[in-house]
């Protein structure tokens, strides 16, 4: 087998995940050779600006798409929920290994739940997604903006900058710091980003390293993911829209759970629908078109436009 080179940020939980992904190959391929490259991203270089200020969707994944097209690397490992719904022309998704935990969580001071934080308590996240679904539920806490990487909130949070954090479980888990999680959201107060906790192994679409990634793919999990980017795409969001979803697969049927919020969490539009796993996509987007028939384009015009 020839080498294998593999692309990665730079951050603790990138490095966990292409570190799985090289052991598995190692695993798979006993004789071959597996090395990790770091490619520093836009996202990684303005650690301190919004992710709208500085392009949104792409930011994490741009450079790494660059390096595979430039032959530079074979393979990318990414987080599915940066990687843009439209790839890349000559780019496919190779493998979209099992799933990781997708639930957004708690971390907090004092180990109090949602529910017991005092009203004005400061909730940081940089995800507009969760501060708009937190205020809805929560109209009274403070939701501020929070950059970094994992271990960089954790020790605001430490400091006293903020009360709480809103975090993804799979980011916790895949570093090792799920002792650090305090509740796991309810999906009925903040619905999953989409494709949460499920990676992306994207490859140039004429490489050979296709098949050598195919052992890593898990139908279950890309069934899901294809029916929350269909949702996505279909509502033409990204980073500056406050979009959730999540698909469950059980046996041949899948639920899909969908929300548009208003950032400022005033306003929210969910709905639900289940049918036949293998219409995964045309799932994704006729609740994407329901939503936008409840009213939920207004919110999604509304965004863009102060986007």
């Amino acid at each position: 087998m020839k080498l294998i080179r593999i692309g990665t940020r730079g951050s603790a939980l990138a490095l966990a995940q292409a570190a799985w992904v090289k052991a598995k190959l190692e695993k798979q391929y006993p004789e071959g050779r597996v090395e990790s490259i770091i490619i520093k991203t836009s996202g990684d270089r303005f650690v301190e600006a919004p992710v709208q200020a500085i392009g949104g969707k792409g930011i994490f994944t741009k450079e790494i798409e660059d390096a595979l097209l430039k032959k530079e690397i074979d393979v990318a490992v990414h987080s599915m929920k940066d990687l843009p719904t439209e790839l890349a022309p000559g780019l496919t998704v190779a493998a979209v290994p099992e799933r990781e935990d997708p639930r957004d969580v708690l971390v907090s001071s004092g180990a109090k739940k949602l529910a017991e934080l005092s009203s004005g308590a400061r909730v940081g996240t940089g995800s507009l997604r969760r501060r708009a679904q937190i205020l809805y539920h929560r109209s009274d806490l403070n939701v501020i903006p929070i950059r970094g990487n994992i271990d960089t909130r954790l020790k605001k949070l430490d400091a006293g900058e903020v009360d709480a954090l809103v975090m993804a479980a799979a980011g916790l888990k895949r570093i090792e710091r799920q002792d650090r999680i305090v509740e796991f959201i309810s999906e009925r107060v903040c619905v999953n980003a989409v494709a949460q906790g499920a990676l992306a192994l994207e490859s140039r679409a004429d490489d050979s390293v296709l098949e050598q990634l195919a052992f890593l793919h898990d139908g279950t999990t890309s069934t899901e993911v294809a029916a929350e980017r269909s949702f996505l795409n279909r509502l033409g969001g990204g980073c500056h829209v406050p979009v959730g979803a999540r698909a469950t697969v059980i046996g041949n049927e899948l639920k899909l759970l969908g929300v548009v919020a208003n950032p400022d969490g005033n306003s929210l539009y969910r709905d639900e629908m289940t049918g036949l796993a293998e219409n995964a996509l045309e799932l994704g987007k006729e609740l994407a078109e329901r939503l936008l028939r409840q009213g939920a384009d207004r919110i999604l015009t509304l965004t863009r436009a102060d986007g």
